[in-house]
């Protein structure tokens, strides 16, 4: 198995960055499109695994789908299946541990932002 894969769970698996493999530019990429902080803010708030089907985004399958790719191989989520689910989590240890304070500040900034534009 390439180094860059974790091991694979039961059944159908998906492929994710390493913890070292993760890169701040990815990170940061991901991070920047409104739809995908979305995505980020739910997790963090929920603080659990949520199914895909948990997020209502105003886009269609397709685009939720990318979205939740550019998420997994940017190393901020992790996806497992859980029977048919696909589970997301939020790879917050592995984020605390490279980029320490990142996410807390990126879900911060998020809320203040939706406060000071009524989004909230």
């Amino acid at each position: 198995m390439p180094p860059q894969t974790r091991p694979p769970a039961a059944g159908r698996s998906l492929e994710h960055p390493a913890r070292e493999e993760i890169r701040l530019e990815g990170v940061l990429h991901a991070l920047a499109d409104p739809m995908r902080l979305t995505i980020v803010r739910y997790l963090a708030e929920c603080g659990d695994e949520q199914p895909c089907s948990y997020f209502d985004l105003p886009v269609s399958k397709s685009t939720t789908t990318h979205h939740f790719r550019v998420l997994r191989e940017s190393g901020v989520i992790e996806q497992v299946y859980r029977g048919t689910a696909k589970m997301s989590a939020l790879r917050r240890a592995d984020l605390e541990e490279l980029f320490p304070g990142l996410l807390d500040s990126v879900l911060t900034a998020a809320v203040r932002q939706a406060e000071r534009l009524g989004e909230r």
